[in-house]
Formats: C-alpha cells, structure tokens, sequence
C-alpha cells in the first residue's frame, strides 16, 4: 500500500467528516451574534421570569414548559465595574441582567462594541435569577422581589483586588435577607452569597438560582468556524456532561436531583454558568419559555432561625472559557470547553501548547514547536513508514516491468508482486499504523484551535493576524499544497494509471480543503508535512547510500 497515498485519502476523508458534522450534527442551533455594548435596557420584564418549585429532596418531578413572565420594572440599575467586566444588577431581583466583557471585542483590532453575554433587551434576553422560596407561605426574597444597595455605581479601585456589592431586601415580616456580590481583579467567576435570617421565630425555605436565556436559531456555515460550535444548554451531574437540545426540551422538559452539578449557556469561546454549593443535593430542571430555554437549580429545604441563618454560596462564571480561570472554578467547569470526541487528546495538547507559549510569547511558534515535538515522539515509527516508501521507489522500475510482462493476468503480478517484496524485504503496508496514528492529532489540533478561546484574535507574523480564523490571503494552503505536490513527487507512483493521475490532483484538492480550516490548523500541517519532507530525503539518501555499498 503506498504510504502517501494513504495518508491523501485519510485526510480526505477527514476532511469530508468535519464537513459532515459542521452541516448536520444535531448540536442545537446558535444564537445571533453578542449585541454591542450600546444596546439599550428596557424595563420589559422580571430578571429570569416564573419562580421553580421547592426541591423536597427527592427527584424533582418532571416540570412542565414555563408560561410566558408577566411584565415588569427592573427598577434602579447598579452598575458594577472590574478590569475586566461591566456588569449591572436590577435592582428588582437583585441579580445579574447585563454583562459586558472589557477586554473581548467582537472584532479583532476595533475596540467597540466588546463581547456582551447578559442582556434584558427583549430580543437577547439572557439573564441569571436568584432568591429563596418559602416554604410556609408569605412573603420571600426571590427575584421577583425588590433589593436596595448603598449605591447604584462601584468600580474596582487601582490596587484593590476584591469589590463587594451587597444588597438588602426590601421586604416585610420578621424576616431580614442579603444578596451579596463578591468580584475580583481579573476573575470572570463572581460568589454570590444568599444570606435569610429571621428577626424572630423559624423560617423554612430553599435557595435557587436561575437562568433564562432567548433561543434564536442561525444556520451553520463551514465558511464561518464560529457557527460549528454548539450553543444552546448544557448540564453536568457530578460525572457526564450533556448539551440540550432546544426543540428536545420543548417537547419533553428534562429534571434530575445530584449533588455536584452545575448548569450553563455556552457558545463559541464564551459561557455563563452557575455552580451550586457541592456538598447539597440540588433538583436541577431545563424547560422553555416562549423562544427562551431556562435552566435552574433549587437547594433542599433548610429550617433557619436567628441562632442558625442561612448562608448559601453560588459560583456564577460569566466570561470566556479560559482554562484556567474555569478549572479554579471547580466542579470540572473547564469541560465547557467542548472539545467533542478528541477531548482526551486535545486536552493535553492544549496544555502542551499553553506551557510552550508561555515561553515564547506566541501561539503560531507554539504550533510549530508542539508539532515538532509531536514529530520527535513519532520519529522511529515514521522512519520505519519513510525506509519503505525509499525501498519501494527504489524497486519501481521492476515493479513496473513486472505489470508490462503480466498485464493481462492480475494473479501471476499479485504473485510476481509478493514474491519481489519478500526478496527485497520490503513490506508496503508498513507505513499504514504510523499514518493512522497520526492522524487523531490533526482533529484534536483542529477542535484546540477552534474552541480554545485563549487563541481567538492570537497573531502570528505578517498578515496571520488570527490563528483561529482562515489564512485571509491564503497564502499558507497554497504553500501546503505545494509542499504536498513535492511530497507526491518522493513517493513511488502508483501502478494504476489513474491513481497515478488522481496523486497529481489530490495536493490540489487538499489545498481547496484547507482554505475552509483555521490559519492555526494549516500551519501546523505545513509544518508537519516540511519536516516529513526533510526526514524523507534524509531517509532517501541513507537507502541509496545503503544500496551503493551492498
């Protein structure tokens, strides 16, 4: 089997795969894209809508589709600012309703408008809800309920490294409530502690936090890597992780009661998500509202006086999926960085790739060392792949006598064929394994450099000014194609004529291919498929120098 030839078609086929699955993997469909910071609140509705039901501590019956929220005031706004979110909290409900992220613009090199996740805007609602329902009745601090601050404007000082907002509930009976905000320098995560004591006597009730978030569908594009990510739901019990699908949960809404969970909305490189205490068990549901999905966890029923009151911590993530910032999260948050069926390979990768760039300051020679590290690790094994490609070439014009004196009788040039193998020791299969090893790492480097928002906007030189996009000139997939046409030209041709000719024009659609891939993706096959070249000429020289003197 002719090692090149192999490694075409394997790649074609990968290729056609990705295609496949960017065109009609049932991912859930992706929402426009984040409005711009100027986009004006209005005061339409209540932060997350209907309340959930108490969780009893069992598993929480299957919940029946939200009806549409009544309308109502936001109230006073509050705006809270970091260096690196701006964020406003209503002051009816206390919680979360709008979130701007600093440091991410929507385009590269333009620094308005930035990356907004949480909005109240009508059309992009997408909004957190907390509070605690009661469970004897009257009234509670729930989102629906109206919260006061000592003031309507904070901001991160120079030098300070945690702002803490606190709001009090404005409610009556013998019962005092707190929400309160803790952000600090640099950190998407944001605590949010649930504070109910009562003045007097006992009160029973559960903590819940929620979020609601408009679903509006986009068609995917292979032209725009963006849109093959999935976007939409997703839940973790402790142990799986798993998407939902809007239309599923409009149809059959979905429950379960774990301890260690968390819920979250994610989309290309960006996510909000909320993590419940881990040591109770929460009654976690998914539904829709209208053209909203809504995601909550309710907390078991505590009984809470004076002497004992409830203190109740959730981890709210609203920002990028930085690795790092997500695995100090807890909760194995950092999975929201899907990187699909090649997660246990770019997982590692991603961490090699990381600590390499933390040395050069660059990803695009960060790719090029990783991928020479990966060809170092795999050198023995495609040296075996590169002496039998020389072997074979070597033998080509016998192969070829061989096929012009049994052209008209296949078996006896099978025959003819095994028999110059074996004298020549010569095994044509046995570039095959290190061909299909490497070939998971080129999907793994694909779904890194795609999902890995660490390299979204990341330069390289000259006009590669983003690794996670296509080359613009496409400059780098017509240099892989003419490494590949010299690739083609070191290998032993093939028998048949047209897998002859089909080896000519197989660089060509390799090339077409790859115009579609992101400009971090094809340096690392360039660079993978140079350094095949170099160790094939060196290996061509040895078996012609070994020749010589046999």
């Amino acid at each position: 089997m002719d090692n090149i030839r192999v490694f075409l078609w394997l790649t074609l086929l990968g290729m056609a795969w990705l295609t496949y699955t960017a065109w009609v993997a049932d991912y859930g469909q992706r929402p426009s894209a984040p409005t711009s910071q100027g986009t004006a609140l209005t005061p339409a509705e209540p932060p997350g809508g209907g309340l959930p039901p108490l969780n009893d501590g069992a598993n929480p019956t299957q919940p029946t589709p939200a009806p549409p929220a009544e309308p109502a005031a936001t109230g006073e706004l509050i705006r809270v600012r970091t260096d690196v979110l701006d964020v406003l909290i209503a002051s009816q409900g206390g919680d979360l309703v709008r979130a701007d992220l600093s440091e991410y613009s929507v385009t590269k090199d333009v620094p308005e408008p930035v990356v907004r996740l949480l909005d109240n805007a009508p059309m992009d609602r997408w909004v957190f809800a907390t509070g605690l329902r009661s469970a004897v009745g009257g009234a509670e601090p729930n989102h629906l309920a109206t919260f006061r601050s000592a003031s309507n404007d904070y901001s991160l000082a120079p030098g300070q490294d945690e702002l803490v907002v606190t709001l009090d509930w404005v409610g009556e009976g013998p019962l005092s409530a707190r929400k309160t905000y803790v952000f600090r320098r640099g950190q998407y995560a944001v605590d949010l502690t649930l504070t109910v004591a009562p003045t007097g006597g006992s009160w029973r009730g559960a903590p819940y936090v929620q979020m609601e978030r408009v679903h509006r569908p986009v068609e995917r594009s292979i032209w725009r890597v963006d849109t093959l990510s999935f976007t939409g739901p997703v839940l973790y019990d402790g142990e799986s992780f798993e998407r939902q699908d809007f239309d599923d949960l409009a149809a059959q809404p979905f429950s379960q009661s774990v301890s260690g969970g968390w819920f979250a909305a994610i989309q290309h490189h960006f996510l909000a998500a909320a993590v419940p205490p881990s040591g109770d068990r929460y009654a976690y549901t998914a539904s829709t509202r209208g053209q909203a999905f809504v995601l909550s966890a309710v907390g078991p029923v505590a009984d809470v006086s004076a002497a004992m009151p409830l203190d109740v911590t959730f981890k709210l993530f609203i920002g990028p999926k930085l690795q790092d910032q997500l695995q100090g999260v807890g909760g194995d948050l950092e999975r929201t960085v899907d990187y699909g069926i090649t997660t246990p390979l770019a997982q590692p990768l991603f961490w090699l790739l990381a600590t390499v760039e933390s040395w050069v300051q660059n990803w695009g020679l960060a790719i090029i060392i990783v991928t020479i590290l990966i060809k170092l690790v795999f050198y023995k094994l495609t040296a075996m792949s590169g002496r039998s490609m020389a072997k074979l070439r070597k033998i080509g014009p016998r192969m070829k006598a061989l096929q012009e004196r049994y052209k008209d009788d296949r078996q006896a040039l099978s025959q003819a064929m095994m028999e110059l193998y074996k004298k020549e020791k010569v095994n044509p299969a046995a570039g095959c394994l290190p061909i299909l090893i490497q070939m998971p790492f080129f999907f793994a480097f694909y779904w890194v450099l795609v999902e890995s928002v660490e390299m979204r906007h990341a330069p390289f030189a000259l006009w590669l000014q983003d690794l996670s996009a296509r080359d613009p000139f496409f400059v780098l997939p017509a240099l892989m194609g003419a490494a590949m046409f010299f690739q083609t030209r070191m290998s032993p041709a093939p028998p048949d004529p047209m897998q002859a000719r089909m080896m000519q024009i197989m660089p060509l659609v390799f090339a077409a291919f790859l115009v579609l891939f992101p400009a971090g993706l094809v340096l690392y096959q360039l660079t993978n498929t140079t350094l095949s070249i170099l160790q094939q000429w060196r290996i061509n020289t040895i078996v012609a120098r070994e020749s010589a003197a046999s």
